[in-house]
């Protein structure tokens, strides 16, 4: 695994001999991982590759088979899940609901949730709270979850294939919704396939392949190193 020195700023997550199995089958092989606080990292592989089982990890929504994760100095757990902001790459609103009830479900679940931010952005949509999800398009309905992730002050933000299936104009609103209402003492994981519509925002990017880490580091590092983009790299070290 390559490491990256990336900064000194103290570790926001960190992950020691982390691994899942099932039955015979190793979903994620041990892996160490550190991340720092202030960085947008992104978490690439082809599917299969591990990506949304340490993300599911890293939420404590599956039991690791060995080692520890702390999320800010926090085993996971109550403390951990309560730092993480985390867009699952399907949806779990229900439809039927209007803006305005689902920021009511987040302002009730989390003390972090600013309900005024997640409104300004919503105006500049031009999206009403009393729109019901299931008269929204899918790139609509994409921007709506984002920015609830996204208006929480979490100490993590985690997002799984966020600009999946949307279009290139609903990805770019995405992209600078993600950079302009984030923490900057927090870190973003953004998992996705889709490298070149991402790799501008990006600090470091992580190399998932079979469950297995390839590779971590910055982008800088890899662009200087290799005279590549990280689209172009991922593309050499994933050929088939």
């Amino acid at each position: 695994m390559n490491e990256a020195t990336i900064t000194s700023t103290p570790p926001l997550l960190v992950c020691k001999q982390v691994s899942k199995r099932y039955g015979t089958f190793t979903a994620l092989a041990p892996t160490d991982l550190i991340i720092p606080k202030g960085r947008i990292v992104g978490l690439l592989g082809p599917n299969g590759s591990g990506k949304t089982t340490l993300i599911k990890l890293i939420n404590g929504l599956i039991t690791k088979s060995s080692g520890e994760i702390q999320v800010d100095g926090h085993l996971v757990g109550v403390e951990s899940k309560q730092l993480i902001s985390y867009l699952p790459d399907r949806t779990y609103l229900n439809m039927s609901n209007t803006v305005s009830s689902v920021l009511d479900m987040f302002q009730d679940f989390y003390k972090d949730f600013d309900r005024e931010r997640a409104i300004s952005m919503l105006d500049s949509l031009g999206i009403s709270p009393k729109t019901r999800l299931k008269t929204m398009s899918k790139g609509t309905k994409e921007k709506v979850q984002l920015i609830l992730v996204m208006s929480r002050n979490a100490k993590l933000y985690i997002l799984d294939e966020p600009i999946a299936g949307v279009d290139p104009a609903a990805r770019d609103y995405i992209l600078r919704t993600i950079i302009q209402n984030y923490n900057p003492e927090a870190s973003i994981i953004i998992a996705t396939h889709l490298i070149a519509d991402i790799e501008q925002v990006l600090d470091d990017v992580i190399f998932l392949q079979n469950g297995n880490v390839m590779l971590y580091n910055s982008v800088e590092n890899i662009r200087m190193q290799y005279e590549k983009s990280v689209d172009e790299y991922f593309r050499e070290v994933f050929r088939c």
